[in-house]
């Protein structure tokens, strides 16, 4: 349900369009990860995925669980919230493993928050966190990196530019782009697989940025 709803609202807020590599379909239980620019960015990725046919489990911070309406849908998702600093950290982790093993697409996002940066332009991803890593190595599935643009066109900035953004979107129509890339299977070193993780979504972010004429697709990788 989730995932319709975000394939309804994107339309009315930018223009999506969707690419992925060449003869790439995520496989079934495999994990996708995006990078995290904006509020409006798990809309943005989820609408694209539906395109693909896939509705992926999603794996985010517990708090979100506390928001009204929204809350009830991602527990009437099976999606699985991560209480971060907690004992019931590791439960996230076997619950995601769980549903990789049934089959299920898992959606993280790989840094884990959003950046602190108030403008709209396109940065690389930052630094990424390592549960990533964590949860391809329990489950043995495979990395789908998916690089998204655009959204800091939709909301971005301080909680005031947000809100401003948000209600004038459907008036500006902004372009937003999704890239899936290949699968990939991480090294079994944390740092080192962490890291594979972080270089392929940021080139996948790379292809969608590109695909929005944004000059930071054209800078050198950090």
């Amino acid at each position: 349900m989730l995932s319709r709803i975000a394939a309804a609202v994107v339309p009315s807020l930018g223009r999506l369009t969707v690419t992925a590599d060449p003869a790439t379909a995520p496989p079934p239980g495999s994990i996708v990860v995006a990078n995290h620019t904006s509020l409006a960015d798990p809309g943005i990725v989820l609408a694209a995925l539906l395109r693909l046919g896939i509705e992926p489990v999603v794996l985010a911070t517990a708090g979100l669980w506390r928001i009204p309406v929204l809350g009830r849908l991602l527990e009437r998702g099976g999606h699985v919230p991560v209480h971060r600093g907690t004992h019931r950290a590791a439960a996230a982790l076997d619950e995601a493993v769980a549903a990789l093993r049934d089959g299920r697409h898992i959606l993280l996002y790989g840094e884990g928050r959003l950046p602190s940066r108030t403008d709209a332009a396109e940065a690389p991803p930052e630094t990424f966190r390592t549960g990533l890593a964590r949860l391809a190595h329990a489950s043995g599935a495979p990395v789908v990196p998916l690089g998204q643009a655009g959204a800091r066109r939709v909301t971005s900035g301080r909680r005031a530019k947000q809100l401003s953004g948000l209600l004038t979107a459907p008036a500006r129509r902004p372009r937003l782009h999704v890239h899936v890339g290949s699968a990939v299977h991480l090294p079994p070193d944390v740092e080192e697989a962490t890291a594979t993780a972080r270089a392929a979504v940021t080139s996948a972010w790379r292809t969608a940025a590109a695909h929005l004429g944004e000059p930071a697709a054209l800078r050198p990788a950090p």
